[in-house]
């Protein structure tokens, strides 16, 4: 397994991780052992680093990943993001990162995932209401506690990255990037690496965007319409885009999925793209992404085609736009 730093003295993660949000989505007894499974298999890989979030399932998603790793602790560097709030309707209701909070999350994460210390700890958003240095702080003060190893920030700006690091090193900025979302690398990516922070890439296909396995129209209850790149009137224009980069992987033998992950593992050694998976049959195309050797020619052309701004509409729905670090 290839292997990359996250930041000048964090963590020793897999080139790969792996995100586990779609293992609760929606919880089931055949879904948790399908999970389960995938979690171990990507153990058995080389893959260490576990993405979930206190929020992902309302906790189910931590107590699973705490299920898969009960006797394989040491194999694993897991990353928890917290914050955010949910109806039981599962309606947004905000994001809570002042300290108090930060530190009572913290104590129910541990007991769901069965562990005595957090790896890399991250609200999933910037609280609006509260100064980011009060939330690191929060944070730092658990690291000192021996309750989290590792500070992390997600979805966050240049300036915030900034003043949050002036308080506590951060290990780890973790955001949407891919070839079809590109807006970090003006001002965010330059600032994390001016730092010495890793950046750990979602969405790194676009929720099956970049996978060129979707249609001309989307199924009227399909989720992903809520969402404006999927919306009528921007996704034949963005399948248009993607038809090169679908052309480009048939000619190199590969899916269009392991192209655009393998675009964002040549990016930087600074940087880690997760997949989100929730089968282990997933798992051996996924992995495979990391053997394909960049070609500087191939890897400038899609630079070309899909320039910030190829991708029409916005990367979020209009009620989640504004926690973003746009």
């Amino acid at each position: 397994m290839q292997m990359r730093r996250l930041g000048k003295d964090g963590p020793l993660v897999s080139a790969i991780g792996l995100g586990c949000m779609r293992m609760s989505m929606p919880p089931s007894a055949l879904a948790e052992d399908e999970g389960i499974a995938t979690i171990e298999a990507a153990l058995d890989a080389g893959i260490n680093f576990l993405i979930t979030g206190d929020f992902y399932g309302m906790g189910h998603n931590e107590m699973l990943v705490g299920r898969a790793i009960r006797h394989r602790r040491d194999e694993a560097v897991i990353s928890v993001k917290f914050g955010a709030m949910k109806a039981p309707s599962g309606a947004i209701l905000g994001v809570d990162c002042r300290p108090a909070a930060v530190k009572n999350f913290a104590a129910y994460s541990l007991q769901r995932l069965g562990i005595e210390v957090i790896d890399l700890y991250q609200p999933g958003r910037a609280d609006p209401t509260v100064p980011i240095e009060d939330t690191v702080g929060a944070i730092a003060d658990l690291i000192q506690e021996g309750k989290v190893r590792y500070l992390g920030l997600s979805e966050v700006n240049a300036e915030q990255l900034q003043r949050a690091h002036a308080i506590h090193p951060v290990a780890a900025l973790e955001i949407e990037y891919s070839l079809a979302t590109r807006f970090i690398e003006a001002k965010i990516l330059p600032t994390a690496r001016a730092l010495g922070i890793g950046v750990v890439a979602y969405s790194v296909v676009t929720q099956g965007l970049l996978t060129g396995a979707i249609g001309a129209g989307l199924a009227p209850d399909d989720p992903r319409r809520r969402m404006p790149r999927f919306h009528d009137e921007n996704l034949p224009r963005n399948l248009a885009t993607v038809a090169a980069l679908r052309d480009m992987a048939a000619a190199r033998g590969c899916t269009p999925a392991q192209l655009a992950i393998a675009w964002v593992l040549s990016r930087g050694e600074d940087i880690v793209p997760l997949v989100g998976m929730s089968r282990r049959t997933r798992l051996p195309e996924n992995l495979a992404a990391m053997d394909i050797a960049p070609d500087t020619r191939e890897f400038a052309e899609l630079d070309r085609i899909f320039a910030p701004g190829a991708i029409r509409g916005e990367r979020q729905p209009a009620q989640v736009r504004p926690l973003s670090a746009d």
